[in-house]
């Protein structure tokens, strides 16, 4: 019973063995040299939050709608902002994104990761006499190169 198991398992650590050394160099290349993604698009309503990475997340904490209404008389046309709210390794961090406000733009490197504003939902402000739209914003989230670097390397 004794040589019957061990003959059983000298079997089983000899089928290991050559399971393990059928694989290729070309395969092992293959599974090694996975691309890494490198960035993403996210649709975000005021209050959602999405994992960017593992400990970092991102919010949209507040979206300021100044833009002229429809079937309004306006002295400017306006503009529309979107709060931010990055948390992660290296603390809690608050940036605006915006096309058309002063001091701020639709594009913004923020700890090695670029945002950038893709779309809003809806495009046009709302009528004069419609209630707030319920507001989506879309942008891509990209790790900067040197970032890939920096994680390469640690």
């Amino acid at each position: 019973m004794q040589a019957r198991l061990i003959g059983i398992i000298g079997c089983a650590l000899m089928a290991g063995v050559v399971a393990a050394c059928s694989i290729d160099s070309t395969q092992a290349d293959t599974v090694e040299r996975k691309p890494r993604k490198t960035s993403a698009s996210y649709a975000l309503g005021q209050g959602d939050s999405v994992m960017l990475a593992a400990g970092t997340h991102l919010t949209l904490e507040r979206i300021n709608d100044s833009r002229c209404r429809q079937g309004a008389v306006c002295v400017w046309a306006g503009y529309i902002s979107y709060t931010f709210k990055l948390t992660g390794r290296h603390g809690t961090r608050n940036f605006v994104l915006a096309e058309n406000m002063p001091n701020a733009k639709p594009t913004l490197t923020q700890d090695g990761l670029t945002f950038a504003l893709e779309k809003l939902v809806p495009p046009e402000p709302p009528a004069v006499d419609a209630p707030p739209p319920d507001y989506r914003v879309s942008l891509r989230v990209t790790i900067a190169r040197q970032s890939l670097r920096n994680a390469a390397n640690t």
